[in-house]
């Protein structure tokens, strides 16, 4: 049986994220995929502003970081000047689908070989609460304290939609972390797309439904159930482009 432990390409410490919040259990699919690739030394994580920060200091690896959305561009930079190495950013909706919608929009339509960890859970985590590109509808949050009215602030940015019907990207999944079944499917996903990108194929997206206890209000417990009955409806898990399999 094998032994679960740390991965090697996390540091032996805690990190800032809340508890139950499911960036832990994200950041560590993707260190289980780097160990396992044995990437460790080669992997450089590119990380933006936003609750996704708070593992700034969690990687055993080379991290840098940019400014709020700009992940895409900071990642450009280092992959195309080292193409040798594997390269991530890991965003929050927050991060990537406001401030950061052209970068990352602009990464994916030229196809630049690195790949995307999005997390999404449909709020501003950090900064209190506040609604998000990705907010439900009629979901409430510090700015839409009766719930999210498309009427006056439009509907929610379906990434992997959007990303998936550019010509460049060659690998587009979302996957949901409320399950054993779609943390096992996550891992997978994860690994496939750090696999194409170091056989140099293009660009990958990888986008992980993950919940936020603290600003949704609610115990870790109940969010798994909210994700079944509210998250996942809309925002659908599933590989949404694979050119592997379409070849």
């Amino acid at each position: 049986m094998a032994e679960y432990k740390r991965p090697s390409s996390l540091m032996p410490m805690t990190t800032g994220y809340c508890p139950g919040c499911m960036h832990a259990l994200a950041t560590r699919l993707v260190a289980d995929v780097i160990d396992e690739l044995g990437q460790k030394d080669n992997a450089i994580n590119v990380v933006s502003v936003g609750c996704s920060a708070l593992n700034l200091y969690s990687w055993a690896g080379d991290v840098i970081g940019s400014a709020h959305g700009r992940a895409p561009a900071v990642a450009t930079g280092i992959k195309r000047s080292m193409p040798d190495r594997l390269v991530f950013t890991y965003q929050g909706d927050g991060d990537l689908a406001a401030i950061g919608l052209a970068e990352i929009m602009s990464a994916a339509n030229r196809g630049e070989n690195f790949t995307v960890v999005f997390a999404n859970n449909q709020t501003y985590g950090m900064t209190g609460g506040q609604m998000a590109p990705t907010t439900l509808i009629g979901q409430r949050t510090t700015t839409t304290r009766f719930g999210r009215d498309a009427a006056t602030t439009g509907y929610p940015l379906q990434m992997c939609e959007l990303i998936s019907v550019l010509k460049a990207p060659v690998f587009v999944a979302r996957y949901a972390l409320n399950s054993p079944k779609g943390v096992m499917d996550a891992k997978k996903g994860i690994k496939k797309a750090f696999q194409m990108q170091l056989e140099g194929k293009g660009f990958t997206f990888i986008e992980l439904l993950t919940n936020c206890p603290t600003n949704w209000g609610m115990s870790p417990l109940d969010t798994l159930e909210y994700m079944n009955t509210n998250t996942i409806p809309y925002f659908k898990p599933g590989i949404y482009k694979d050119e592997e399999a379409d070849a």
